[in-house]
């Protein structure tokens, strides 16, 4: 029996799931990250279960998740997945991706959650966070990791947590209680609370970790008020996190991968080299650009971020973020009810000619980068006593494209190599008018892979050459993707651009009711 199998753990939002890939054929050694003509070995997913997983809503803006409920998720879908795939015998090693900045605390003696967990959407913090700006400190945060002051990242989540604990900041001070973004607290749980440790990538959207030497900085801990005492240790992406207890699968299988959701994306399409993009359209959208062996300080405000760390070497990024991208297209199924289904909408979409001047600015929960308006609202612009169910739905599809592209314009004016080619996944991304109107929009070749998890696939090529199981990070896949090239002209292009932007105007000037500041786009 071949151990050639990963079992990959992608812990999202909205579910749980565990995915065993199996490696063929296995090949030992390394070859250098960039080096795609290296055997790296096919992956293929052979045993998929999925878990959802519940929310909760206890106060407007507030979001958490129960984190022994995922915990109970994780050890139930895994053991069905290694069942499945024929036994634990046949894997490697365990991998592991997860929802970013959402933020646990728990016992470190007994293992327990002490709080639910706050998740990444949540904004209770946004007072403590403005005050951080306000007293000018949001530079030197920014210089040091990359991120702007938002309640966005786990830094202010962690302090608010050991505030409403009784006694859990005097604990964290002497090591009693532990603090951790999901990744730590699953590889503590898997381990038997022997490992407290976070890959980089996660630990560089905490607001706490030194970007360049890729360790937790003391300033940063004192500014938000975290011991770190209570943080965990950080590791490289591929390095060996621990051995999960042989009590839960049979065998104590090594956890020798692990990224943040996005990161695992970059890693699971290749985009190891500067220039290499890819955009996960999901709830929203998160754009990531590699930029290379160093960070680029944006000054548009874009995230700076860490790629991914492996094989000795480190890839820095470039990040934006759409607060809604799928999101306006269930919005339009389930509150406006133009749609039974959203597959629905691309022939709706086509049933149109042109957008009849119609603009969606789907600021449900704010506007992302490179806006960062909180208090934005969804906008429609445009409507006339011509415009149907049908401007709507295709506005809303649109809008994925726009916000895109002002992604794009911003990476250029940071001054990030040249995009050599945006790589897509996501559901939306089934959509083939969307994606043709990305490409002609955004003056790119869209490619979309053939197989679309390209988190868990992350996550298990981390695992995999951590483990030594490839020799290489990332091979092409056997399947061709999908690619869509523009066919748009420019004048027509720059005229829906320009009715684009007069619509985030007015979005963002609604916002601003009350600043007497111009607003510019």
């Amino acid at each position: 029996m071949h151990t050639n199998m990963i079992l990959a753990i992608d812990q999202g939002t909205t579910s749980t799931r565990a995915i065993a890939f199996e490696v063929s054929p296995p090949q030992a050694g390394r070859s250098p990250i960039g080096d795609k003509n290296a055997g790296g070995g096919d992956f293929n997913a052979i045993a998929v279960i999925q878990i959802e997983l519940a929310q909760h809503f206890p106060r407007s803006g507030w979001v958490e998740h129960d984190a022994a409920e995922i915990w109970r998720a994780t050890l139930q879908t895994c053991r069905e997945v290694v069942r499945k795939a024929g036994g634990v015998g046949r894997f490697a090693a365990i991998g592991i991706t997860n929802q970013r900045e959402t933020s646990v605390i728990w016992d470190a003696a007994t293992g327990e959650p002490l709080h639910r967990a706050i998740v990444w959407q949540d904004r209770r913090t946004a007072e403590a966070t403005g005050k951080l700006a306000a007293a000018g400190h949001e530079a030197m945060v920014q210089a040091a990791t990359g991120l702007i002051l938002d309640p966005y990242f786990s830094a202010s989540k962690y302090a608010w947590l050991l505030d409403a604990v009784p006694g859990a900041r005097e604990r964290a001070a002497r090591g009693e209680v532990k603090l951790g973004t999901i990744d730590s607290w699953l590889i503590w749980k898997l381990t038997g609370g022997k490992s407290h440790v976070t890959d980089a990538t996660n630990a560089s959207r905490t607001s706490l970790m030194d970007l360049t030497t890729r360790a937790w900085r003391q300033d940063l801990c004192d500014l938000f008020g975290v011991p770190i005492e209570a943080l965990p240790e950080i590791r490289d992406c591929d390095a060996l996190l621990g051995n999960a207890d042989p009590s839960l699968f049979g065998r104590a299988l090594p956890i020798h991968g692990a990224a943040g959701d996005q990161h695992a994306a970059l890693v699971g399409h290749g985009a190891l080299t500067a220039g290499d993009a890819k955009i996960t359209y999901g709830t929203g959208a998160f754009l990531v650009a590699n930029v290379g062996a160093a960070p680029v300080a944006s000054t548009s405000r874009l995230l700076g971020t860490l790629g991914y760390a492996a094989g000795g070497e480190a890839a820095y990024a470039l990040e934006g973020s759409i607060f809604s991208a799928g999101s306006a297209i269930q919005w339009l199924r389930d509150g406006l009810k133009v749609l039974s289904d959203s597959r629905q909408s691309e022939a709706v979409a086509q049933s149109l000619t042109d957008n009849g001047g119609v603009y969606l600015v789907p600021g449900f929960t704010g506007l992302g980068a490179p806006w960062w308006e909180p208090e934005a609202r969804g906008t429609v612009v445009g409507l006339t006593r011509d415009s149907g169910p049908a401007h709507m739905v295709r506005a809303a599809l649109e809008s994925l494209a726009y916000q895109t592209r002002d992604l794009l314009d911003a990476l250029k004016k940071d001054g990030a190599p040249p995009l050599k080619r945006l790589k897509v996944d996501g559901g939306v991304t089934a959509n083939a008018f969307a994606m043709q109107f990305v490409a002609d929009i955004c003056e790119v070749e869209v490619e979309r892979p053939a197989f679309q998890e390209m988190t868990a696939m992350g996550a298990a090529r981390l695992a995999a050459y951590g483990v030594g199981l490839t020799s290489a990070l990332w091979t092409a896949p056997a399947e061709s993707p999908a690619v869509w090239t523009p066919n748009m002209n420019e004048a027509e292009r720059a005229l829906l651009l320009k009715g684009w932007r007069g619509a985030v105007r007015a979005a963002v000037a609604a916002a601003r009711a009350e600043d007497a500041d111009p607003v510019t786009i």
